[in-house]
C-alpha cells in the first residue's frame, strides 16, 4: 500500500491532477462558506461567488476524472507495477489469418500490445506423396514466443539421420506431439502452454485438406509448389482456388475466437495459398462477415510471381470477395510506396513488381484505405516492418474507439498508453541515429533519405566502383589499340 501511495503521489502526471482537485475543493468550500457567513450579499458579490464556485467545482471534477485515468494507466503499466505484463492481458482480442513471413511479422509486432492473439493458419497436403505442411504453424510458434530468435533456431535446426537425410527438429516435434495428443489442434494448444506463448496458434481445420488451383485455361494444379512454373509456362492466370474436400470442418476454437475478436486481420501472405484457403473452410467466412470486429486486410508489398502477376490492391481485394463474399473487409492498410528503386529492380528481374495502390478502384466497395510507412528492407528483401505495422493497426483500433466516444474505456487507455511509449522509443532511436551520423541540425533531409541512407550510400559506392571499372577497361582497350598499331 505504501509503495502504491508513493508511486501515485510521486508521479509527475498525478501531481498536477491532485493539485487541480485541491484548488477546486478550496474554491468551492471558500465560496460556499462565504454564502453561509455573509449576512448581506450585493449583486456583484453574488455573481463573483457563483463564478468562483462553478470554476472550483469544474476544477474538482476535471481533476478527479484525469486523476482516475492516470491511476488506471499506472495500475496497468508493466514497467511501473513490476508485474507479468498486465497491459497485454487486458489488450484487444485480435485474430490474424495469413501465412509465411507476413504472418510472422504481424504477430511479432502485435504481441507488444496484447497477448490476446489467435493465429489461424492453413495445414494442407500437396504433391503426389501427399506431404503435409505445417510450416505456418512453426512460423507462428516462433513469432509468438517470448524469445522469437531462440525459438527460430530450435524449430529450424536440421540434423542428419543414419541414412544421411536431413531431419528438421520443428517438423519432428510437431509430429511427435500430434502422435502423443491425438490431433494437431491439441498438440499446438499444448505447445502454447509449454513454451508460454504470447497468444495462441490454431490450425484452421483438423480434416485432411488439399489446396487446388484452377487456371483461366481450365487447368487444375494440385501441387502448390508448381503453380508459378505452370502459369508462366502456359501464359495464363489463376482463376480460382478451392479445397478438397469442400466441406472441411473448422478446428475447435476457430469460430469462438472470431466471434470474440475485436479485430480480424487478413494477410499479409500468399493470396491463393495462405489467405483465401482459410476462408473456404466451413463457417470461417460467415463468422467473419457476422462479426462486429474491425476487419483489416494487409496486402503484400510486392506481387508474387505466377500467383498475383500485375495485381493491384483492388485485384487482391476482389479475389478475396469473390471467394469469401462481401463485408469481409472494412479497412485496407497499404504501404505508401516509399521504397528505393534499386530493390524494386531486383524484384523485377524475378518477375515481381510493386503492388500498386489503385485507390480509385476501391471507391464504392465500402472499404477504407489507410496508407502508412510500414515497409523496411531486411538484407536483400522488402518486408513489412513489424513495429510500424502493429502501431498502425493499434492506432486504427484507438481511433475507432475514440470515434465511438470510448476515450474513457479501459482498453482505449491501455492501448493509447502503449502507443505513446512506442512513439517515445521511436523518437529516441531516430535521435540516436542522427547523433551517430553527425547530421547538422539545420540541414533538412527527407524521410526517404533518413530511412535508406545507408543503402543509398552503398549503392553510390557500388556505382562509383562500376564507373571506375568501365574507365579502366576503356584505358586497357586504348593501350591495346596503341600497341597493335605499333
Amino acid at each position: 500500500m505504501k509503495k502504491i501511495l508513493k508511486l501515485v503521489i510521486g508521479n509527475k502526471k498525478t501531481k498536477r491532477w491532485i493539485l487541480l482537485i485541491l484548488i477546486g475543493m478550496m474554491l468551492t468550500c471558500y465560496e460556499f462558506a462565504n454564502i453561509l457567513v455573509t449576512d448581506r450579499l450585493e449583486l456583484t458579490d453574488l455573481v463573483k461567488i457563483i463564478i468562483l464556485f462553478i470554476v472550483g467545482f469544474t476544477c474538482f471534477i476535471l481533476g478527479l476524472i484525469f486523476f482516475q485515468r492516470r491511476i488506471l494507466e499506472l495500475a496497468t503499466n508493466p514497467e511501473i507495477m513490476k508485474s507479468k505484463n498486465p497491459i497485454n492481458s487486458k489488450g484487444p482480442n485480435i485474430v490474424v489469418i495469413g501465412g509465411g513471413n507476413g504472418l510472422s511479422t504481424v504477430l511479432k509486432g502485435l504481441k507488444k500490445y496484447t497477448k490476446n492473439i489467435t493465429a489461424i493458419v492453413t495445414v494442407s497436403k500437396y504433391g503426389k506423396e501427399d506431404i503435409s505442411t505445417v510450416e505456418d504453424i512453426k512460423i507462428s510458434l516462433e513469432a509468438l514466443a517470448k524469445n522469437s530468435d531462440e525459438m527460430s533456431k530450435i524449430l529450424n535446426y536440421n540434423f542428419m539421420d543414419n541414412n544421411g537425410r536431413q531431419i528438421n527438429f520443428g517438423d519432428l516435434y510437431i509430429e511427435a506431439t500430434r502422435n502423443i495428443n491425438g490431433n494437431l489442434a491439441t498438440s499446438v494448444q499444448k505447445s502454447n502452454e509449454i513454451f508460454s506463448m504470447v497468444g495462441n496458434v490454431l490450425p484452421v481445420t483438423l480434416d485432411e485438406m488439399k489446396i487446388f488451383v484452377e487456371l483461366e485455361n481450365g487447368m487444375i494444379i494440385k501441387d502448390k509448389d508448381k503453380i508459378a512454373d505452370i502459369t508462366e509456362e502456359k501464359v495464363t492466370k489463376i482463376n480460382r482456388v478451392f479445397i478438397n474436400p469442400s466441406n472441411c470442418r473448422t478446428a475447435p476454437g476457430i469460430v469462438d475466437a472470431i466471434q470474440k475478436a475485436d479485430a480480424i486481420i487478413l494477410g499479409p501472405g500468399s493470396l491463393y495459398t495462405n489467405v483465401i484457403p482459410n476462408l473456404l473452410i466451413k463457417n470461417v467466412s460467415k463468422s467473419i462477415r457476422d462479426s462486429k470486429a474491425f476487419k483489416i486486410y494487409i496486402p503484400n508489398i510486392m506481387t508474387q510471381p505466377g500467383h498475383t502477376d500485375d495485381y493491384n490492391v483492388s485485384d487482391h481485394i476482389d479475389a478475396i470477395i469473390e471467394h469469401a463474399g462481401n463485408k469481409i473487409i472494412d479497412y485496407c492498410i497499404c504501404d505508401n510506396g516509399d521504397i528505393i528503386p534499386e530493390f524494386i529492380r531486383k524484384y523485377n528481374k524475378e518477375g515481381s513488381n510493386l503492388v500498386e495502390v489503385d485507390s480509385q478502384n476501391l471507391k464504392g466497395k465500402g472499404i477504407k484505405l489507410i496508407r502508412a510507412d510500414i515497409s523496411c528492407v531486411e538484407g536483400e528483401y522488402i518486408r513489412h516492418d513489424a513495429n510500424a505495422l502493429a502501431k498502425t493497426i493499434i492506432e486504427l483500433i484507438c481511433n475507432e474507439l475514440k470515434f465511438r466516444d470510448k476515450q474513457n474505456d479501459e482498453q482505449y487507455l491501455l492501448l493509447n498508453s502503449k502507443l505513446k511509449e512506442a512513439k517515445k522509443v521511436g523518437k529516441k532511436k531516430k535521435t540516436k541515429k542522427v547523433a551517430n551520423k553527425h547530421i547538422a541540425r539545420h540541414k533538412k533531409t527527407s524521410k526517404f533519405v533518413n530511412k535508406y541512407s545507408e543503402r543509398i550510400k552503398s549503392i553510390q559506392e557500388s556505382e562509383q566502383t562500376r564507373q571506375q571499372n568501365i574507365k579502366n577497361e576503356e584505358q586497357k582497350e586504348k593501350l591495346m589499340n596503341k600497341n597493335n598499331k605499333k
